[in-house]
């Protein structure tokens, strides 16, 4: 993502600025609040594995666990919901924190929100690593959900308001960018406290959290709020000294007037939410709607939440399905980097499905694999090490798919399609949806792999070629496009243009 100036027309429109060594460093900082999410999704899976945490807090899946035989069934070693309640809980309520912390991006701004996401995260993190009960666990567990609910919420909001347009998509993935080294970082600390002696090392693990939340709060504080936050708050003249500073050209008169007539537009909507069921806004609904939950129904956060637990089903010991995770965390990590180089280049279209048709391929190999080998008994015999580690090989691979497609732009697309007026309420929507389904599939995943078996694979294989499909029909490609010009997009769509009256579009807009 090179710097240098940049005028590009769309619809009639020309927006001066350059990617700024201020653009930049801010958008870098905002996006490590993507850190407090990946290292959520990284820990619990590790924790969850080890032994001295599932013998003090739960102790009847330590014995079914450890009593399991190689000749017995694998599927369902794992199966416990009071055991994935641990993990699931934290999305129920960053569902919560979500809807609030719409209402607070809007009235007090994108800082605030981020800021209350980091002091949440780090209450949550701490309750955990003094845990002594269960109770202690949930508690802990849905402090860092609400924490993680504003962090979403406020976040991709930040990165996408911040960005010059032509870089809007390289930029906002850092928030993923984040997320994935948050879950590297959570997989390499598991596998070394997994090995302190007298087992409290899952207390280190936990209390980790502390950590990326001190920096997101640490980041909130010194980051300027965006213009468009300013003019949503009546502070006209701080938003243009904020956009002439961030463009970095002497004048952005074009920019602030759209941005003001967009706020001017949106403050006559008093009702948000009532207004995006309203017709006009029909495209912006079904994204905020269909991106998060495909994006969940990948199964990606099977391997995300319970890597170790998969890897030690499909036969690793604990210290080998600890670092087996590592490998499917660093390769999240490094895939995730050729979507930030690539996405504003080939666009957002080409990524999904790319990436959809790579995630296809390797779950049905997969499941297949594991058929042949585990049929339906749940019983391997001998697992050789080829074949293992030919499951990890066809399992990165697909997280690498799902990297630099599905992940960046399953938040990156939702958070530069909505316009100014229910941009907060829609990405309410879009984090309320993505955690609920990140809480189902939490939830039910052990019960899944133990009655459905292989075929859990097959089931989001199926899911993939319904995502691709929705992405080929209906997603326009929104690459370069400014975010207060979106409309333009809908309406030169074979579909959704019979959605979005003339009057959305501005003079000069239409080709």
């Amino acid at each position: 993502m090179a710097g240098g100036g940049l005028a590009v027309q769309h619809g009639g429109k020309e927006y001066p600025g350059k990617l700024t060594g201020r653009v930049l460093l801010t958008c870098i900082i905002a996006a490590t609040g993507g850190l407090i999410f990946g290292y959520d999704l990284g820990i619990s899976g590790g924790v969850t594995s080890m032994d001295s945490f599932l013998k003090k807090f739960f102790p009847a899946v330590y014995e079914k666990e450890s009593s399991v035989k190689p000749s017995d069934d694998q599927y369902c070693k794992f199966n416990s919901q009071t055991l994935t309640l641990f993990t699931s809980s934290l999305y129920l309520a960053a569902l919560v924190s979500s809807v609030f912390a719409s209402a607070v991006t809007r009235l007090l701004g994108r800082r605030i929100t981020m800021l209350s996401g980091g002091i949440l995260f780090c209450c949550g993190a701490l309750v955990n690593a003094f845990a002594e009960h269960v109770w202690m666990l949930i508690l802990g567990r849905l402090l860092l959900g609400f924490g993680i609910g504003c962090a979403n919420q406020s976040v991709p909001i930040y990165v996408s308001e911040m960005a010059p347009y032509k870089y809007r998509g390289g930029l906002n993935m850092l928030f993923q960018l984040s997320i994935t080294i948050g879950i590297l970082a959570a997989n390499i600390l598991n596998y070394f406290f997994a090995k302190i002696q007298g087992g409290w090392g899952w207390r280190l693990s936990l209390g980790g959290a502390a950590v990326p939340a001190i920096i997101i709060i640490v980041g909130s504080l010194t980051l300027p709020e965006t213009p468009n936050s300013l003019i949503e708050r009546n502070k006209y003249e701080e938003a243009k000294q904020q956009l002439l500073r961030i463009r970095g050209v002497p004048n952005v008169d074009e920019e602030y007037n759209d941005l003001i007539a967009a706020s001017e537009a949106s403050k006559k909507v008093k009702h948000p939410w009532a207004a995006l069921l309203s017709r006009k806004y029909r495209p912006q609904l079904v994204f905020s709607i269909g991106i998060p939950a495909f994006q969940q129904l990948t199964g990606m956060n099977v391997i995300t939440f319970y890597a170790p637990v998969l890897f030690k089903t499909l036969g690793f010991g604990n210290s080998a399905s600890l670092m087996s995770a590592v490998i499917t965390g660093s390769v999240n990590a490094l895939a995730t980097l050729v979507s930030i180089f690539t996405v504003d280049k080939v666009g957002r279209r080409k990524l999904f499905l790319e990436g959809g048709a790579q995630m296809f391929i390797c779950q049905v190999i997969i499941g297949v694999a594991i058929a042949i080998k585990f049929g339906l008994s749940g019983n391997p015999g001998k697992l050789q090490d080829w074949y293992a580690y030919g499951l990890v090989c066809f399992i990165c691979i697909y997280v690498a798919g799902f990297a630099w497609s599905w992940g960046p732009l399953g938040w990156l697309v939702p958070s530069e399609i909505f316009p100014l007026e229910v941009r907060s309420a829609a990405q309410s929507v879009n984090v309320s949806v993505n955690m609920i389904f990140t809480f189902a599939i939490a939830q039910v995943f052990t019960a899944m792999l133990c009655h459905v078996k292989f075929g859990l694979f097959l089931v989001f294989a199926a899911c993939v070629i319904v995502m691709n499909v929705f992405v080929y029909k209906l997603l326009p490609e929104t690459k370069g496009v400014p975010i207060e010009e979106m409309s333009i997009v809908w309406r030169r769509h074979p579909y959704w243009r019979k959605f979005v009256p003339d009057d959305d579009v501005k003079p000069g807009q239409e080709a």
